[in-house]
């Protein structure tokens, strides 16, 4: 007898390709007659494969409560009750005991779970291969439970092999294979199956239609999924929404808005998986509008608390830009589940908020909540943001904890999560440890060694990767070239960028930059430069590595260019950019340029960044204007440690000890807590000052109170203190009781010293070291040759001059320049190649003559040559930074600063002449020397005549 036949799902029969076409459960469509075995053989089929999936889900139902069903019991024989598979005796049993058979109603995510052992598939064939009836009823429900089981290939084989049988498909079995394409993206075949519907004349079949229109936007032909769309007789919300899915894949925000609003106007209607769609064309174009329209619609709907929908929403307020209402949209959920919660910490973490990314997985967590290999790649790739050790560590435990281990893309985030925080060890185990290794696990590997310690593991492991087999991807060479970089090895960086020509990669814009980093770091700026205008696309990172290598590599003037022709190209500056410009001017003291690059970053908003505004600090301090430079600290509301520190240093270079020191005392007063960087500045200060017992001072609360550790600088500095006070013995004391023994810097301070005092006997002690320490330095044989010189001893002069021929160490010569109208001019002690040499000379008798009138009288003493007085006197008056000034004199018509840079220490008498022209022509004169800069005014200087 037949009992209750009617209230089998019919699904049963034609089991739905997509959750999405259950409509033919629904009785949309028409249904072929089916026999009693097949029915039977149908049944048999779909539950060998569910209850082999998971063996005790009958007896442990998780996904719902069973419901029972009536089947012919006359048509069941022993036979086919005959359990086939070995060690399921429950799920037998209970089937013969109550001769019913269970529907479990699968949700989507369990259902994928049930069906992720391999052997289900295998113990179906195994039932299918005893069935004796073959017609499409039972090859269909084979193909579809294959293909729901996640083996779409092997749905595909099916209907080839029901196809040699000449069984003729129906509309669900097309719908079905179709299905399966779709999922394979095996395009050629669905076009295959293409060319059966419209043979069989089954188009019409709206669910064969939207298969098709599916299968042709999952495999991206968007344009013929929209022209088999179109002319599809009928359309249902499915065929809308597949269409709207392909457009979404595409990235296409615009038109799947336009198709939504063609739906709507169509009468058609739509649900919340229609509403996902559109909501992800709005999160890809960025429309946050029509986001908000959409949301507004979901909220009519009713559909704002359905976790998928609201998936989509947290996705679209955080590609917009909207962080706070996207957290607002995952607090109305009552009950996340852990997509959602998955998806609000992916929303945090790509936002950069990786702290409060961090804090919601702690709190998924408390609320018993199980992450999945999702939640786990975001919150690895927070916890590499915040670059916490112990975290880090932790967050490697919750991945072993709940099972992850294994997983290659969470093995991959892991390395890299290490290699951050140079954790090389621990992240080469994991990369050890993974047994499917792939490129991403290599490059994943390279990442770490960038930094010194470990730069030169790099290409160890880059050789490794090729001879195992492994094709290097533009990653690959990029980190690579970091690590040839960072340890500079220039033949085996070669080789690499000989394998990327190879590759046909050179090509690619991201590889030109770091090339170009490469070279520069490496300091071969002529390949970068090559390999700069090869680029097609040149982009702001780009020229950011062009200017800031070449101010790196002292070449500010190239910077500066490459500055302005980036501007030529309508490319807009960053606050990286104009910082690198700026420093380029500092280290050329190109004030107009400087000034220039000023202009721009408050032009584009960047004078607030404190990088910039550090480097503009900088900038103003090195070239002369240290009043400017204290107007832009002065102007900034917030301040950190380094521009404090480069104020302290600017006030000490210009003399102007006093004010180093109170803003020493100004920073302590905010709270900002002084370095070993900002002890060397008030140091300085106090040495340029002669406060020998304000620097002590300092020095024993740095190492007392702020427990910093002095360093070589500390202690020149302490030496340069007592020696410029004249305490020799403090000096030998202080020598004696320094940590460690005394290196260049701090013999160099102490004969420096010596010569400032004429000590003979100790500079020349001091002397011989640094001769034994660096044999090729100029310096040192020129101060002791000078200390010789003025104490009169000039066979000993002769001697060190004789010395430094057989060395073969020649002097540098003493030079100045000046700017004016944008043009440098560089000038060497009694250098007469200047095209102006005439008027400058005249200049400069003119200003002697005048000054002699006022009782000036030239001190001789500083010509360190056995030459007679008139001699000297000549000797004196064309010293290059007295040339330098008769020209800007001749040259400049206002009474703005003239400021001339000199390579050497300004000689007594040139101090001198400076301070009495200053007064003469009122107007100031700036003068930085190798110690300082001087500023001349009204017959004084700010260094107090102590430098």
């Amino acid at each position: 007898m037949l009992m209750e036949l009617n209230l089998l799902p019919s699904r049963f029969l034609y089991p739905p390709s997509d959750y999405n076409l259950q409509y033919y459960s629904l009785g949309c469509c028409k249904k072929p007659p089916i026999s009693s075995n097949s029915f039977i053989q149908s049944i048999r089929f779909i539950h060998s494969i569910r209850l082999n999936s998971t063996p005790y889900a009958l007896n442990k139902c998780k996904y719902g409560n069973p419901t029972t069903y009536a089947i012919p019991t006359d048509l069941i024989s022993p036979i086919q009750l005959h359990d086939p598979f070995h060690g399921i005796p429950t799920a037998s049993n209970e089937f013969i005991e109550n001769k019913v058979i269970r529907d479990f109603h699968l949700q989507k995510e369990p259902f994928a779970d049930t069906y992720s052992e391999p052997d289900c598939i295998r113990y179906g064939l195994q039932m299918f291969e005893e069935m004796h009836g073959e017609d499409v009823i039972s090859w269909t429900a084979q193909i579809s439970a294959t293909v729901n089981a996640g083996y779409s290939r092997e749905g595909i084989k099916f209907y080839i092999e029901m196809r040699k049988k000449e069984i003729r498909p129906n509309g669900f079995t097309l719908a079905t294979t179709l299905k399966a394409c779709s999922i394979c993206s095996d395009l050629d075949f669905g076009k295959q199956l293409h060319t059966e519907v419209i043979k069989n004349g089954l188009f019409s079949d709206v669910f064969v239609g939207s298969a098709l229109v599916d299968l042709y936007a999952k495999c991206g032909e968007i344009e013929i999924a929209n022209r088999v769309f179109l002319v599809m007789p009928e359309k249902n919300y499915v065929s809308w929404n597949s269409l709207l899915n392909g457009y979404s894949r595409s990235g296409d925000g615009g038109r799947i808005l336009k198709l939504f609003c063609q739906m709507i106007e169509s009468e058609i209607e739509f649900n919340k998986f229609t509403l996902s769609t559109v909501l992800k064309g709005c999160a890809t174009s960025g429309d946050l509008k029509q986001g908000k329209v959409v949301h507004s619609l979901a909220v009519k709907t009713n559909c704002t608390s359905d976790q998928f929908l609201s998936c989509s929403l947290l996705d679209m307020y955080s590609k917009c830009g909207l962080l706070d209402d996207a957290m607002k949209v995952f607090l109305r959920i009552s009950d996340p589940d852990r997509v959602i919660w998955s998806a609000m910490i992916a929303c945090l973490e790509r936002q950069g908020q990786s702290r409060e990314a961090a804090d919601l997985f702690s709190r998924m967590m408390r609320n018993g909540v199980r992450p999945n290999q999702f939640t786990l790649a975001s919150i690895i790739n927070s916890a590499t943001n915040i670059a916490e050790a112990r975290y880090c560590l932790s967050i490697h435990a919750c991945i072993f904890k709940f099972g992850y281990q294994f997983e290659n893309s969470l093995a991959n985030d892991l390395i890299r999560m290490y290699m951050k925080i140079t954790y090389v060890q621990d992240g080469y185990r994991v990369f050890k440890e993974i047994k499917g290794k792939d490129v991403i696990s290599w490059n994943s590997l390279l990442s770490g060694f960038h930094n010194i310690e470990f730069c030169y593991q790099g290409p160890i492991y880059f050789s490794q990767m090729l001879t195992e087999g492994y094709h290097p991807n533009a990653y690959t060479f990029i980190n690579i070239l970091r690590c040839c970089s960072t340890f500079l090895n220039v033949n085996f960086g070669k080789q690499v960028h000989t394998r990327i020509v190879k590759s046909s990669l050179d090509s690619m814009d991201f590889i030109g930059t770091a090339l170009i980093d490469f070279y520069a770091k490496i300091n071969l700026l002529e390949e970068a430069e090559v390999i700069f205008n090869r680029m097609r696309k040149r982009d702001l990172f780009t020229w950011t590595v062009m200017i800031s290598s070449f101010q790196q590599s002292d070449q500010g003037e190239k910077s500066l260019q490459f500055f302005k022709e980036m501007q030529r190209e309508g490319v807009k500056p960053n606050e990286f950019t104009v910082a690198s410009c700026l420093s380029g001017c500092s280290d050329i003291a190109a004030l107009e340029s400087g000034k220039q690059f000023h202009s721009w970053a408050i032009k584009y908003g960047h004078t607030n960044d404190l990088f910039v505004a550090t480097t503009l600090v900088n900038m103003y301090t090195k070239c002369g204007f240290i009043e400017k430079a204290e107007n832009v600290f002065n102007s900034l509301t917030v301040r950190d440690a380094v521009l404090w520190n480069t104020i302290i240093f600017g006030y000490s270079q210009h003399g102007q000890g006093e004010k180093s020191l109170n803003a020493f005392k100004l920073m302590l007063n905010e709270g900002e807590v002084p370095d070993e960087i900002t002890f060397i500045g008030v140091l300085s200060s106090c040495s340029h000052m002669g406060l020998v017992e304000e620097g002590k001072r300092h020095y024993n609360l740095m190492r007392k109170i702020n427990g910093i550790k002095p360093t070589m600088d500390h202690y020149a500095c302490m030496i340069d203190l007592l020696g410029r006070a004249g305490r020799f013995d403090e000096v030998e004391r202080f020598l004696s009781e320094m940590d460690e023994s005394p290196t260049v810097l701090i013999w160099k301070t102490v004969l420096g010293a010596c010569k400032m005092h004429g000590n003979v006997e100790l500079g020349q002690k001091v002397a011989e070291k640094l001769f034994e320490l660096e044999p090729e330095n100029d310096s040192n044989y020129v101060l002791l040759s000078n200390i010789f010189a003025a104490n009169g001893r000039w066979d000993d002069v002769k001697r060190i001059r004789e010395l430094m021929s057989i060395r073969g160490v020649k002097k540098e010569p003493g030079c100045s320049w000046v700017s004016v109208d944008g043009q440098v001019h560089v000038f060497l002690s009694r250098d007469f190649s200047h095209p102006k040499i005439e008027d400058i000379s005249l200049k400069l008798e003119d200003l002697s003559h005048k000054l002699s009138s006022s009782g000036y009288v030239p001190k001789i003493e500083y010509v360190l040559h056995n030459v007679s007085e008139s001699e000297k006197k000549e000797i004196l008056l064309n010293h290059s930074e007295r040339l330098a000034l008769a020209f800007a004199l001749i040259c400049n018509k206002t009474r703005t600063p003239i400021r001339i840079f000199k390579n050497l220490r300004i000689c007594g008498d040139c101090h001198d002449f400076m301070k009495l022209v200053s007064d003469f022509i009122k107007q100031e004169i700036v003068v930085r020397d190798m110690n300082l800069f001087h500023h001349f005014r009204n017959g004084t200087c700010s260094c107090h005549d102590y430098w």
